[in-house]
């Protein structure tokens, strides 16, 4: 599909989520070859209307040149004229409707066969790799967007044309824990996290936009942040689609055999990212197994500063945290001084496959993660946006590849930089519940 009509598919993402009926396209879908029947049983088992859209919309952008004005179409045949004419409107001039009726197809002359002697038609069948048209109810179908030709696939391999999506139509979604560590006691020798409040509202505003039950816990110390974890993995889940669990603390590096880090307790003592992930896992949490558990970590990963490296002019766009910028985004300026760099995950090991886990760390292990003192840390006020922005339309994972480049944009004092990132052992697409 070409990127014009790719653009037009995302940004009209919303629309076609919340007003395409995915059921009376289908048979046109498959008729004019836009999808195959393993494509159209994909979408069907994505779940709810909605998530067959959503599907749709994705799969759609991965087909050939003729998908989008086909698509279209369907729209028409079907009485979605209010969809096909959104996207007809912001179509460029080369696109147009064609007519109910079936496409003209322009294929080449059939020859009749030659007479050929018996050993001629088995050198044929050597020479010849036969090719197999694709069954249609129409005697006259559109050629399909890839290729009007396929060839037969083995029987008992089931195809997967696409990634399937995690259920979350739950109401509400699941339990969102925040626990946000602000003063620290003078003998933990942590300075306090000014401006750790900020994020901490942003995010409960936004999971809460996101349908979650979300609880908040200031200033815990080692044992209270166990004992806020424990009884969360003890509720029952059975009920909800998903859980997320929010740090907002100090960090530092320790040795582990799983996810790296480990974030402070207002006592100096720290609790391992790597068990904070098993008090949820599916021995300890069996009401949350198969279901997406999600960790978010705004702590440094130790104290190294990272300077970046120099890239053409070409290559990045201008720092948000510049002296001259005027977004809302990131209010931060190059020379300020209320940047702190009191946060900090932790070095590397051999990971096992945990299922259904994502950890989103703020900074790469090893690293400062910086937090202005006036407007937040960088990590979360991008990751705020990025949810408000994107949830409707995106999968997690995307979201997360965003907030990684516009944090990787900014800088700190004009010099040091930051770099998000993330281990992601879900299985499916994750797309968030969203107030349309």
């Amino acid at each position: 599909m070409d990127d014009i009509h790719k653009k037009i598919l995302q940004r009209n993402r919303s629309n076609l989520v919340r007003d395409l009926d995915p059921s009376i396209l289908y048979d046109g879908l498959l008729e004019k070859g836009v999808f195959t029947q393993d494509m159209i049983d994909e979408i069907k088992s994505s779940g709810t209307r909605r998530d067959q859209a959503r599907q749709l919309a994705r799969d759609l952008e991965t087909r050939g040149s003729r998908a989008f004005p086909l698509f279209l179409e369907c729209l028409q045949e079907t009485g979605q004229h209010s969809l096909a004419e959104l996207l007809l409107n912001i179509a460029p001039p080369a696109v147009h409707l064609q007519p109910s009726t079936p496409t003209q197809v322009v294929r080449p002359v059939v020859q009749p066969l030659p007479i050929s002697s018996p050993m001629d038609v088995d050198k044929q069948k050597k020479d010849v790799a036969p090719v197999y048209p694709i069954q249609r109810p129409s005697t006259t179908p559109s050629p399909s967007p890839e290729r009007e030709y396929i060839r037969p696939r083995p029987q008992g391999r089931t195809r997967r044309d696409s990634i399937q999506t995690y259920k979350m139509d739950a109401i509400p979604c699941g339990h969102c824990l925040i626990i946000n560590n602000v003063e620290f006691k003078p003998q933990s020798d942590l300075s306090n996290r000014t401006g750790s409040n900020i994020d901490c509202d942003k995010l409960e505003r936004r999971f809460k936009a996101l349908n979650f039950i979300v609880v908040v816990r200031t200033n815990l110390k080692q044992r209270q942040i166990k004992h806020e974890l424990s009884a969360l993995s003890k509720k029952d889940h059975t009920q909800y689609d998903c859980c997320v669990v929010i740090m907002l603390s100090h960090g530092t590096e320790v040795s582990h055999s799983r996810f790296p880090g480990a974030v402070y307790g207002v006592d100096g003592q720290h609790v391992p990212v790597q068990y904070i992930t098993n008090y949820l896992n599916g021995k300890n949490c069996p009401s949350l197994q198969g279901k997406p558990k999600l960790f978010f970590i705004q702590a440094c990963g130790g104290g190294e500063r990272d300077t970046g490296f120099e890239v053409s002019p070409d290559e990045v766009e201008p720092s948000i945290g510049g002296a001259d910028d005027q977004t809302d985004a990131i209010p931060m300026s190059s020379s300020s001084d209320s940047l702190s760099m009191s946060d900090e995950p932790d070095a590397r090991a051999t990971l096992p496959t945990p299922s259904d886990i994502l950890v989103s760390y703020s900074t790469f292990p090893g690293y400062v993660s910086w937090r202005d003192t006036q407007s937040g840390s960088w990590y979360v006020e991008i990751l705020d946006r990025i949810l408000e922005e994107n949830a409707a339309t995106d999968d997690l994972a995307t979201m997360l590849m965003m907030v990684n480049h516009e944090v990787s944009q900014n800088s700190a004092k004009g010099l040091y930089k930051q770099m998000p990132g993330s281990f992601n052992f879900l299985r499916k697409h994750l797309y968030f519940q969203t107030q349309e």
